[in-house]
């Protein structure tokens, strides 16, 4: 949910419809191809033992990918104007490669079969709400603050749960989890859809389509990591 997204609908502008369509079409692409770069990178790692050994044996290098991911995230998001759209690709697939090897993890928790159930779970919630939320009449603006609080509330909650080791509130968080990234994938949509009408030429719907692939890419790793918690199966 970045501040370079305007908050309402830009119909002054003329902007064709095709020219939103292009749009979501880059989005969904670049989104499609950060989480196959995502998949394949953290299938590798997880049958490399050169490579676990080097990630998960190492506080410094995987604190180290989750800071640099932190850091990439916050570049999109604050300077995606100033960036030229090769930039922001390279940014972007670059964040999900580090991505996936810090979810190589996984495969070592649970079997494939169920990570692959959860995937395909996942891919229809996720399409499910995001058609809603480009085709939706209603204005979900209203539920942006009330989500981002509940978000902030549930990275909070599940830091403090890490020194509680409460199996009841890791259910608790877990649940909400869902619930919080469904009603992110519609709004975020729509949000994409207000920023599609307010861009001006076709390097802007570039890089900007990078930066709207990044935030669904978000919710479905999210939404996908919290199902895999209720319905994946532990080796």
């Amino acid at each position: 949910m970045s501040n370079n997204i305007p908050s309402r609908f830009d119909t002054s502008t003329g902007k064709t419809v095709a020219l939103v369509q292009s749009f979501f079409m880059q989005v969904y692409g670049w989104m499609t191809s950060g989480l196959l770069a995502t998949g394949i990178l953290a299938y590798y790692t997880a049958h490399s033992p050169f490579l676990l050994s080097m990630i998960f044996s190492s506080k410094f290098v995987f604190y180290g990918l989750l800071i640099a991911n932190l850091g990439i995230v916050f570049v999109l998001s604050r300077s995606i104007q100033s960036l030229s759209a090769t930039a922001a690709s390279f940014l972007f697939f670059t964040y999900a490669a580090l991505n996936g090897l810090t979810l190589a993890s996984i495969f070592l928790l649970y079997t494939q079969e169920s990570i692959a159930t959860v995937f395909f779970i996942t891919a229809g919630t996720f399409g499910a709400m995001t058609t809603y939320g480009y085709l939706t009449k209603s204005d979900l603006s209203k539920w942006g603050s009330i989500l981002f609080m509940s978000l902030i509330g549930l990275i909070i909650a599940s830091l403090v749960n890490l020194f509680l080791q409460s199996p009841a509130l890791m259910w608790v968080l877990t649940y909400l989890g869902v619930l919080i990234f469904v009603g992110l994938t519609a709004y975020d949509t729509q949000r994409l859809k207000e920023m599609a009408h307010s861009l001006n030429d076709e390097e802007e719907v570039g890089k900007f389509a990078v930066l709207g692939a990044l935030t669904l890419y978000l919710d479905f790793i999210n939404l996908f990591l919290y199902l895999l918690r209720i319905f994946g199966k532990r080796r």
